[in-house]
């Protein structure tokens, strides 16, 4: 058996954690320590009142054997290293600084499809009061770990001023020890264990965290204060021209009142959609459309995202901890932390466009560039992660990787041999290809409007979607459904037409039209059909997800295999479906209900909260379809790391790298590696693509 030490911290800052903890280290002052050693005894350790660790915890903390479990260990292991507490003793700092030895109950709940805060663990598992991390904690923590409201006398709680409250802290400490060790007996460990490829991932997803990534803190600064004389020039023209009523673009309900008022037009709401269709409206009446342009300059986002930055940038110009190991629910994959580079909006400029532009930035001379500061700025956000003297940035991105892994799933042998063409030259282009497949059109002959058609089908129907999945990507890729549907229902098979009109009588009879005209409505369900028609195998794998999940749950077997790829099985309350890489993905409590709807408890992706979530076999198929092409990536990323592309970010399904700069560092190589099919994807067609270049940007 491991020996095991169990170890929390409670620490004091001024910087607000907010900030991230990379950069909250460097200012840290570390108040408890508590600790415990196998199944002993838990004791906390009051540094703020000079106590002193004990050398035993000293020789633990030294033995390279001792395993160091944590909850959300990046914050202990952080502040240990990287804080004043062992300053003097280099030799601690190196034992306890590699992720090797470290090992985290918050990892393993994350893995298993369990919330991540050691209080939601304790209701999930109705742990005793007794044992149950103490509700009254985070009253303590606002008292002692962070600086007091400006408008109280004593600015910083300590034993001294709060000496009751000081007793109740230390036992909130030691109870989150208790909490801790219960909670990982509780919780399965079917994918951390001792000795897993995942365990190795997440030691690797630690070191790229801190790692960090460099960035262009001049760049950051000099947009920031671009930004703020910009918003304060949008404000000046605002109050001008609404004759003092509207201070600023970004006063929303004032500016929609003035419209009224000054216009006679009422609008629902200044969202970036009405105001781009408002603008393109030749009726609107010229004053009202520059208000509306500026409106829209005003409402940029940016100016947040570069503040976040700055905030965490640690001192040496390297923004740390962006990544979350497992942070998706149910498919395992990568999350982001504060500024997070997954969510930059796409740009609108072109390269050579935007390299000017942060030369402009840079030099203050934006306005000899453009009138549109905002737009400028949106762009050039990317631009900020950068590689550091003497080394370049190597990028990589798999290419339609979910919907590759999707027909390899389920054995779409036409599917599967079209990616093979398309990525040796002799292929179609798989979304013209798609709507050639549907329609009986032949691909060469494919529009770039029908290619974009084909694209939504892709996009939209590959999880079991209908009409509604088919509106929300037609939306985001500007397809005006009407239009579309006066083009294209000459290509739709009679026979698919009356199922599609039979729908839309349902449709209408249920009140689920989505606010469609009947035409809309009816080529959209007749592209659906289409999609399935041309895709029986992936229509077969939800079936046989749904069916074999009703299977186990209700208990008629106790596991279905799915094409010697995928199995399905209960262990206890959890359904679990182990995927190729030999990972489970998890379904705590999963049951069907009398409505034979399939549920499970989850994670709400929008309220955040523990409650039940219905799912069916396409949604299954896309969990599963997104866990493998993250399990593709993963498999991939040590051999990555090893021969020196330094890992410093993942977006996606893309991977960016910090490497010298050198000819043998190239993303050909990059791309061939990270396009190899791990041992147990035999058959899977994969392709990736990429680029060098000294600063990030959107390939």
């Amino acid at each position: 058996m491991p020996q095991i030490l169990y170890l929390d911290t409670e620490t004091y800052n001024e910087q607000p954690i907010a900030n991230g903890v990379y950069a909250y280290a460097e200012t840290v002052e570390i108040m408890l320590f508590q600790y415990a050693f196998n199944d002993g005894p838990v004791y906390v350790v009051d540094l703020a009142n000079g106590a002193k660790l004990p050398q035993e915890v000293i020789n633990l903390l030294l033995n390279p054997d001792v395993l160091l479990f944590a909850h959300d260990s990046k914050f202990d292991r952080t502040v240990l290293t990287r804080g004043n507490l062992f300053k003097d003793r280099p030799d601690i700092i190196d034992a306890i600084s590699q992720p090797g030895r470290w090992r985290d109950s918050m990892i393993i709940a994350y893995a298993h499809s369990l919330k991540g805060s050691l209080s939601d663990l304790c209701d999930i598992f109705k742990l005793e009061n007794d044992k149950a991390k103490d509700k009254e904690g985070k009253a303590l923590v606002k008292l002692f770990c962070k600086p007091r409201p400006k408008n109280i006398k004593i600015r910083r709680a300590t034993s001294k001023t709060h000496p009751e409250e000081w007793d109740k802290f230390k036992h909130y400490a030691k109870q989150d020890i208790v909490s801790m060790r219960e909670v990982i007996k509780k919780m399965p460990n079917w994918n951390m264990r001792d000795g897993s490829i995942e365990l190795d991932f997440w030691h690797l997803d630690q070191r790229i965290n801190d790692r960090g990534v460099c960035i262009d803190v001049d760049l950051a600064q000099k947009s920031v204060e671009c930004i703020s004389m910009e918003q304060q020039r949008l404000a000046d023209e605002t109050n001008n021209m609404t004759n003092g009523e509207v201070q600023t673009a970004t006063q929303r309900d004032a500016m929609l009142r003035h419209i009224v008022g000054a216009y006679g037009i009422t609008l629902n709401d200044l969202t970036a959609s009405t105001i781009e269709r408002r603008l393109d409206d030749p009726d609107l009446p010229d004053g009202l459309k520059e208000l509306l342009a500026v409106r829209q300059q005003a409402s940029t986002t940016s100016t947040s995202k570069y503040k976040a930055l700055l905030k965490r940038v640690s001192s040496d110009g390297r923004l740390r901890g962006t990544l979350q190991f497992m942070g998706a629910p149910r498919t395992g994959r990568w999350a982001g932390r504060g500024f997070q580079p997954q969510n930059l909006t796409r740009p609108t400029m072109a390269d050579w466009e935007i390299e000017i532009g942060i030369d402009a930035i840079k030099s203050g001379t934006t306005d000899l560039l453009t009138d549109n500061i905002m737009k400028l700025t949106s762009n050039t956000l990317r631009g900020c992660i950068c590689a550091p003297e003497g080394k370049k940035l190597v990028v990589s991105d798999l290419s339609n990787i979910e919907g590759r892994v999707l027909a390899w799933l389920a054995g779409e042998r036409w599917k599967i041999q079209a990616f093979r063409e398309y990525d040796n030259g002799t292929g179609h282009d798989l979304y013209k290809l798609s709507y050639s497949k549907s329609f009986g059109v032949n691909p060469e002959y494919v529009t770039k409007e029908q290619r974009q058609i084909g694209k939504v089908q892709e996009l939209a129907l590959g999880y079991e979607g209908g009409v509604g999945a088919f509106i929300t990507f037609s939306m985001a890729y500007g397809i005006d459904l009407d239009a579309m549907a006066d083009i294209a229902i000459k290509n739709v098979d009679l026979r698919i037409l009356d199922e599609a009109k039979n729908a839309y009588e349902w449709a209408l009879k249920n009140k689920r039209t989505y606010g469609l005209s009947e035409k809309a409505y009816v080529v959209c369900d007749a592209f659906k059909r289409s999609w399935r028609t041309a895709h029986p195998s992936i229509v077969e794998l939800w079936k046989k997800l749904d069916s074999g999940v009703r299977l186990v749950i209700s208990g008629h077997v106790g596991c279905v295999r799915i094409d010697d790829k995928l199995s399905i099985d209960r262990t206890g309350a959890w359904l679990r479906i182990r995927l190729p890489s030999g990972r489970y993905l998890c379904y705590p409590g999963a049951r069907i209900d009398e409505n034979g709807k399939i549920s499970y408890m989850g994670q709400n992706t929008y309220s955040r909260k523990w409650e039940r979530i219905n799912t069916y076999g396409g949604k299954i198929a896309e969990n599963i379809t997104q866990a493998v092409a993250r399990d593709v990536m993963a498999w991939s990323m040590p051999c990555i790391d090893e021969l020196g592309f330094n890992i410093v970010l993942t977006v996606h399904d893309e991977i960016i790298t910090e490497c010298p700069d050198w000819p043998e560092y190239s993303h050909e190589y990059l791309s061939q590696m990270l396009s190899t099919p791990p041992h147990w994807a035999d058959g899977l067609p994969l392709a990736a693509a990429g680029f060098e270049s000294y600063r990030y940007k959107k390939d």
